[in-house]
């Protein structure tokens, strides 16, 4: 069995890690034979951390970087689906498996589907039902014409369900962001900035913030910058800023006193600051699944997610950015009465090695 597999963003990564290394342990200890081959689009590509990315994960560097870079959603998409042709036409495969919601999941299974190779898609089934974000739009159209499922929660397999699939292609098997993060625990890094503003256990907050509905408009940003840091109570806010984010906080002046803005951190270094965080204040989808898991606190800055599971059994709260919800969660926070949350089902840290058992068993059964 060959199985390309596609990572186009940074995320991607830490989901494909323990797929190639589940891979990795089920052929060396069964006779079951997989070949894989890693491709890189190419969409987001930080210099200065790729360095340490593939050691951090403890994966190969990839065997194919596209190198399609930025560009608007269009241009991208047209140019990976160049590159990605070319890609499977010199290395056919029998199934192409992608990850997440990024652009080159959408345009790499495009690609695949009309060259007749089965699609896998990992995270399969969830949905924000927002329209303005592109994930969702690279959600739908991945889930629409996808050949297996694999989803981290029963209710995304109910969403698929609802949409047309077929549900003996869908298979929950859990969420492999949280296989990366349960085998990372124990090799966390603290980051130079721990020392230079002299955090401790729960002293502080961390902040990520990169959705263009929240960083493009350079008043609203403002405005919401502030709020936050008046809400810290002087608390320190470490502030890890994209570098499309950093122009906007660039061009709005100076930052509340207690919001520290640094460089893009090291996967190690950055989950070492979610586990020690009193709360983390975000935007991200995947990091509403990693604060749930260590049981942080966390204030998600969106009007909807498409990990409910955070909400209805994690730690995490839907807060949006209308100044009193922020105001009233702050309050929350600071009078200890959080809720408490509880790990969803399966994201125990065994979801690749579920995943590629079913996908051996799928396979044996299409050839047979």
């Amino acid at each position: 069995m060959k199985i390309t597999l596609v990572a186009g963003a940074r995320p991607n990564f830490m989901k494909i890690a323990p797929i190639i290394h589940a891979i990795k342990k089920i052929t060396q200890e069964t006779d079951h034979q997989i070949e894989y081959r890693l491709v890189h689009t190419g969409q987001h590509y930080d210099e200065k951390l790729s360095k340490y990315f593939f050691d951090d994960l403890n994966i190969p560097h990839p065997d194919a970087n596209l190198e399609v870079g930025s560009g608007s959603h269009a241009v991208q998409t047209a140019k990976i689906m160049i590159a990605f042709e070319q890609e499977l036409l010199n290395h056919p495969c029998d199934y192409l498996l992608v990850v997440g919601d990024v652009n080159s999941t959408m345009a790499c299974t495009l690609v695949a589907k009309k060259m007749q190779i089965k699609v896998i898609h990992v995270e399969a089934g969830l949905r924000s039902y927002d329209m303005r974000m592109p994930e969702e739009i690279n959600r739908m159209v991945t889930d629409s014409i996808a050949d297996i499922f694999f989803t981290t929660t029963p209710e995304a397999g109910y969403k698929l369900i609802k949409m047309g699939c077929d549900p003996a292609n869908i298979h929950l098997v859990g969420n492999v962001m949280i296989d990366s993060l349960c085998s990372n625990l124990k090799k966390l890094q603290q980051p130079p900035v721990w020392k230079t503003l002299d955090l401790s256990d729960k002293s502080y907050y961390l902040m990520t913030l990169h959705r263009p509905s929240n960083v493009d408009e350079e008043k609203s940003l403002q405005e919401l910058i502030q709020l936050l840091g008046e809400q810290a109570k002087g608390k320190p806010v470490v502030f890890p800023a994209h570098p499309r984010t950093q122009k906007q906080l660039q061009a709005i002046g100076k930052l509340p006193d207690n919001i520290y803005m640094v460089e893009p951190l090291r996967y190690l270094e950055f989950i070492y600051l979610v586990k020690h965080a009193a709360a983390v204040l975000t935007d991200s989808g995947g990091i509403q699944e990693e604060t749930t898991y260590l049981g942080v606190p966390c204030l998600t800055l969106r009007e909807n997610t498409e990990r409910p599971e955070t909400i209805t059994m994690g730690t995490n709260e839907l807060i949006g950015i209308e100044p009193q919800n922020i105001i009233n969660a702050f309050s929350v926070l600071n009078n200890n009465t959080w809720k408490k949350g509880n790990v969803p089902l399966l994201w125990d840290g065994h979801t690749a090695e579920r995943l590629i058992f079913q996908l051996l068993k799928i396979d044996a059964q299409s050839c047979s």
